[in-house]
């Protein structure tokens, strides 16, 4: 099965703030989801996100079939890229799937909005109709908040 290359980007939402913006723009086709990579197979990645009160992780896609489960409860804003900004309230077990067609993905920060920590284990699976974009695990990937 020959898997999707995803090329072309969509331009910063117009509500971000410049600051936003500008990192959505240098993150374009980030495939870093979560703060570690713990474990990669050629079918899967697991990541782990851990994020502190006010801590952000920043733009990043996604392009493979995954799903996410909250270990903590606590609350969270994405800023989307199509514009959307959304709050959430989470509890320990939430968990979400998601899957994406050939060219088909999803652009988002993740910022702690809580007074706890926010945790998460995501599950990549590799075998999806896009192709896996590549990792630059050498950058740090939470932030404090903008």
């Amino acid at each position: 099965m020959d898997k999707a290359v995803i090329e072309k980007w969509p331009d910063a939402p117009p509500q971000l703030s410049p600051d936003l913006r500008a990192e959505f723009t240098a993150n374009l086709g980030n495939g870093r989801v979560g703060s570690r990579l713990v474990s990669e197979t050629d079918r899967v990645r697991v990541w782990h996100l851990q994020l502190a009160p006010g801590e952000r992780i920043g733009f990043h896609t996604h392009v493979l079939d995954y799903f996410w489960t909250v270990l903590t409860a606590g609350r969270a804003r994405s800023h989307y890229s199509n514009g959307e900004t959304n709050d959430v309230q989470y509890q320990p077990g939430d968990t979400k799937h998601h899957t994406y067609g050939p060219d088909e993905f999803m652009i988002h920060d993740l910022e702690n909005t809580g007074d706890t920590a926010l945790i998460f284990t995501t599950v990549e699976f590799k075998e999806s109709a896009n192709q896996p974009l590549q990792l630059n695990l050498t950058e740090s990937v939470a932030a404090s908040a903008a």
